[in-house]
């Protein structure tokens, strides 16, 4: 009775020691992507009202988990008995990022008349627009986290194919888990910078302190960080969705092969063509279904 529970606890832990192992290849694998949702998601993050950054980013992480729940087991499945449906998850998923990304770049090119209401302050907007106005952001974000989460789900599992389903599903769902915790948690950091440098000024009682000088560097620089999250953003969904399609649709890996440029600018290239094929296309339906529907 004794030697079969130790037995078990020596099972357990080299389960665990395996576990350990194969999750450190997996975050180094994912890093990238990682990244990539970091960006993305914090710009998707930001433009609500002070009061309103924590509870919008608790909703948005709340979608993040949701969506691991739902694509951890189909992953484990679709892997297991029809492999090929994964690289069309793939694939679609990437036309979808690769439209977002061109339609961002599009509408700073092509201004719109509703980029001008598009901030959401207390002042300009009734509580109930502001509410709708985050209801439909935050449905934004995690649609787009869903993709971003196959895409991790899927790096990651493929770093432990041929290993024990046990030690597969731990792994992957640490990562997952990762995924959200870490990358919502930095975010909420960001997005709360210039709160935290506020209460360094107000905390200082001195004119010209060095709690003063990093309170207004916090606050000055959160607009700056903004800025460049929704550039670095917009660059990672192309990015996320060039290389989906240079690793997973055969006859773009082999042509992208032949061209001798670094990889970052060829997957670039990648979901910038594609993206704006799709965002053209969409465009076009949109408009032959506003012509189509009845005059009032």
């Amino acid at each position: 009775m004794g030697s079969g529970f130790f037995a078990l606890l020596d099972d357990i832990a080299a389960i665990m020691d395996d576990v350990a192992v194969m999750s450190k290849v997996a975050a180094k694998k994912t890093a990238g992507i990682l990244g990539d949702d970091l960006a993305v998601n914090a710009e998707k993050a930001s433009g609500f009202a002070s009061s309103r950054e924590l509870p919008v980013l608790w909703a948005i992480s709340k979608g993040s988990l949701l969506n691991k729940i739902i694509i951890l087991p189909i992953a484990f499945l679709l892997s297991a008995f029809f492999p090929v449906a994964i690289m069309v998850v793939l694939v679609l998923g990437g036309l979808f990022l690769a439209y977002e990304g061109a339609e961002k770049i599009y509408e700073f090119i092509v201004p719109h008349a509703h980029e001008e209401s598009e901030g959401i302050t207390d002042e300009v907007l009734t509580e109930e627009e502001i509410l709708i106005i985050e209801k439909d952001k935050v449905k934004s974000a995690i649609v787009t986290d869903f993709i971003l989460s196959v895409e991790i789900v899927i790096i990651a599992l493929g770093t432990v194919i041929g290993k024990p389903l046990m030690s597969q599903i731990i792994t992957v769902s640490i990562i997952a888990l990762i995924a959200t915790i870490g990358v919502y948690g930095i975010v909420a950091l960001i997005v709360r910078m210039d709160e935290v440098g506020f209460k360094m000024i107000q905390s200082s009682k001195k004119e010209k302190s060095l709690l003063k000088f990093i309170g207004n560097i916090l606050v000055q620089a959160l607009p700056k960080v903004i800025k460049a999250l929704t550039v670095i953003g917009t660059i990672a969904l192309i990015l996320v969705a060039g290389g989906l399609f240079v690793h997973y649709i055969p006859f773009i890996h082999h042509f992208a092969e032949e061209i001798k440029i670094p990889s970052i600018i060829k997957e670039f290239i990648v979901g910038l063509v594609f993206g704006f094929i799709v965002l053209l296309i969409v465009n076009l339906f949109k408009k032959i279904f506003k012509k189509k529907e009845p005059v009032v």
